[in-house]
C-alpha cells in the first residue's frame, strides 16, 4: 500500500475531489474518542461506534452514578468481543465544576435585562429569579462586572439554551446578575463557568477520589482525564494518588486544559502529563473567540514536539441534533488534523446526540481526507530540528525508521515494543503509513503473584495518531531470539494482510530491539 499523499502546496485536481473515498480497515490515522451515555450505551450501538472508528471510550463522571457507568462499561466489553476491536477506557473526572441545580427539572425561562440571583442554598427552588448553585464560595470569587456563563452539559453554544450573566452586586453569599440574553434552561443540571476567575476548589475533588478508588480500580482504567488542570502540581498530586491504587500506577494522566490558568502554566503541565486535552468549550469562554485558534495551534505544536498526544474537543456540536456537520465544523475537524492533533474527542455528540455512529463515521472520513494533504516533510524537519543534537539512541533510530519507510514507500512500520515507548517515538515523526505496534507482554511480580504487563500499554496507544496495537502471545518472551522474532513478525504481517494494508511485493520497515541495540530493517514481501 504505497503512500499517495499530496501536499496542500501542490495543485489538486478538482476532479479528484469528487472521487469517492475508498473504505479501509483503519478509518483514519487520527483517533476518535467517543463519550458513552444515554444514546450510546447499548451493545449494538457501541459495536457500531467501534466499527466506525472509535478507539477510546470516555466515561464522564460529572454526571451519572457509578452503577450507570458500570452497566455501560459491561456493554462496551461485550461490544469489543463482538467487533474484535480494541478499545481504551478513559475516565473523565468532574473536577471543580460549578453547577446550577434544578431539582424540579421544570424549564426555566430567563429574560434579557432582568435580574437573577445565584445562591448557594440548594434547598431553594430554581426559578427565573433565583438559581441555586453547588458552591458556597462564588460570592468571594467574583466582583461587579464579571461575566458568568450558564449552559447545558458541555455547552451547546446555542443561545436559546445558554445564558450570559453580568455580576451587578454581591449580597452576602448571594450574587446578583443582569441577564444579557433571553434563554430557556431545560433539565436538571447546567454547568456554570466564571470567565477568567480562579475557583478555590481542589482539582481532584473528594468525589473524584471516591470514584477513582472504587470504579476506576475495579475496572483498571487506561486513561484518567484530569478536568480543570491548572498547574503541574495538579498532575503530580493525581499521579501520587493513582500510584497507591494497585494497577492504576500504569494509568496515564491526560491534563484537560479548560481555563486561562491552565493555559498560562501549559509548558509545565505538558512536562508532567502523559497527554493534553484542549477543552475548547470552556476555553472558548475564558478566551476571546479570535484567540482560541492561536492557543490550539500553539498547544498542539508543543505536544507534537514533546511526543505527547494532543486531543481536541468540541468540533461537530451541531451533529448532536443533525445528521451532517456544518461546513465550518467539517473544516474545523480537517484543520485540527493539519495542526497535528492526535485525536478528536466527541462529547455531547455521542453522549446524548441522536446520531452517535454517523458522527464518528463522518469525523473519521474528514480526518482521513485531511491526512492525505498533511505536509509530513515539513513536519519531520521541524521535529528533528526541535529535538536538536545529540539525539538519544532510541529517538535517532525511531526517526530513521520513519525516514526509511518514506524513502522505500513502505506499506507499514512494524514496531516490537514492551512499554509502548518506541512506537510512540515513531508516531511522533508522523509517518504517512500505519504503525503496527506489536506489544510483547512482560512477566512481573509484586512478590504475591505473577502477572503479564502489556494490555495497558496496547490500549493506551489507541489515542496516539497512527499507532494500531497488537498484543502478542504472552508465551513469547520479551527477550529477542530469531525464532520468537520470526513468529511474532509473521503474526503482525498476517494482521496487516487481513487489514488490507499489506499486499504482495510491498515493503515493510521493522523496528525491534536485539539485545541492547535497536535495529531497523526493510523487508520486501513475496507473493
Amino acid at each position: 500500500m504505497h503512500s499517495t499523499n499530496l501536499l496542500l502546496e501542490e495543485p489538486i485536481r478538482m476532479a479528484s475531489i469528487l472521487e469517492p473515498s475508498k473504505p479501509t480497515f483503519f478509518p483514519a490515522m487520527t483517533k476518535i474518542v467517543g463519550t458513552l451515555g444515554p444514546k450510546s450505551r447499548s451493545v449494538e450501538i457501541i459495536s457500531s461506534c467501534l466499527e466506525s472508528g472509535m478507539s477510546v471510550a470516555r466515561f464522564d463522571f460529572s454526571w451519572g452514578d457509578a452503577e450507570f457507568h458500570q452497566e455501560t462499561l459491561e456493554n462496551l466489553r461485550a461490544a469489543v468481543k463482538k467487533s474484535k476491536k480494541l478499545c481504551a477506557v478513559m475516565l473523565d473526572t468532574g473536577g471543580p465544576e460549578l453547577q446550577v441545580v434544578n431539582k424540579s427539572e421544570h424549564p426555566i425561562s430567563l429574560q434579557a435585562d432582568a435580574l437573577v440571583v445565584l445562591t448557594p442554598d440548594q434547598d431553594k427552588e430554581a426559578t427565573p429569579n433565583l438559581l441555586p448553585i453547588n458552591f458556597s464560595g462564588l460570592s468571594k470569587s467574583v466582583k461587579k462586572g464579571d461575566t458568568i456563563f450558564i449552559g447545558q452539559y458541555l455547552f451547546t453554544g446555542s443561545e436559546t439554551t445558554s445564558v450570559w450573566l453580568e455580576v451587578t452586586e454581591v449580597k452576602g453569599e448571594d450574587v446578583v446578575c443582569l441577564i444579557k440574553n433571553s434563554a430557556t434552561l431545560a433539565g436538571p443540571l447546567y454547568t456554570l463557568h466564571v470567565s477568567q476567575i480562579r475557583i478555590e476548589l481542589p482539582t481532584l475533588t473528594d468525589k473524584d477520589k471516591k470514584v477513582i478508588s472504587s470504579w476506576a480500580v475495579r475496572n483498571k482504567i487506561d486513561i484518567l482525564s484530569l478536568s480543570y488542570t491548572r498547574n503541574a502540581e495538579d498532575v503530580r498530586h493525581a499521579r501520587e494518588f493513582l500510584s497507591k491504587l494497585g494497577d492504576l500506577n500504569q494509568t496515564q494522566i491526560f491534563a484537560k486544559i479548560e481555563n486561562v490558568e491552565g493555559m498560562g502554566n501549559f509548558d509545565e503541565i505538558l512536562g508532567e502529563a502523559d497527554g493534553i486535552i484542549l477543552s475548547r468549550g470552556n476555553l472558548g469562554i475564558d478566551l476571546p473567540p479570535e484567540k482560541v485558534f492561536l492557543f490550539q495551534k500553539a498547544a498542539v505544536h508543543r505536544c507534537n514536539m514533546a511526543g505527547k498526544p494532543a486531543v481536541v474537543t468540541r468540533v461537530v456540536d451541531s451533529m448532536t441534533d443533525n445528521l451532517r456537520p456544518t461546513r465550518a465544523e467539517a473544516t474545523d475537524v480537517a484543520n485540527a488534523v493539519l495542526d497535528g492533533t492526535d485525536a478528536i474527542l466527541l462529547g455531547a455528540e455521542t453522549l446524548r446526540g441522536l446520531y452517535p455512529v454517523e458522527t464518528i463515521s463522518i469525523v473519521g472520513k474528514i480526518c482521513a481526507e485531511a491526512e492525505k494533504v498533511y505536509n509530513q516533510d515539513v513536519y519531520f524537519k521541524r521535529a528533528v530540528k526541535c529535538v536538536g543534537e545529540p539525539m538519544t539512541h532510541l529517538e535517532s533510530i525511531a526517526s530513521s525508521a520513519v525516514r526509511a519507510a518514506i524513502k522505500v514507500k513502505a506499506s507499514v512500520i512494524i514496531c516490537f515494543t514492551s512499554s509502548g515507548r518506541a512506537a510512540r517515538l515513531i508516531a511522533k515523526y508522523r509517518p504517512p503509513m500505519p504503525v503496527l505496534s506489536v506489544v510483547i507482554p512482560r512477566l512481573k511480580t509484586n512478590q504475591l503473584r505473577w502477572t503479564f504487563s502489556g494490555a495497558f500499554q496496547a490500549r493506551q496507544s489507541l489515542i496516539v495518531r497512527g499507532i494500531f496495537p497488537i498484543l502478542a502471545d504472552p508465551r513469547h518472551p520479551a527477550e529477542s531470539t530469531n525464532a520468537t522474532d520470526e513468529s511474532i513478525l509473521k503474526v503482525a504481517l498476517d494482521h496487516g494482510k487481513t487489514a488490507g494494508v499489506i499486499k504482495p511485493h510491498d515493503r515493510v520497515v521493522v523496528f525491534q530491539k536485539v539485545g541492547d541495540s535497536s535495529v531497523v530493517k526493510i523487508i520486501e514481501l513475496e507473493n
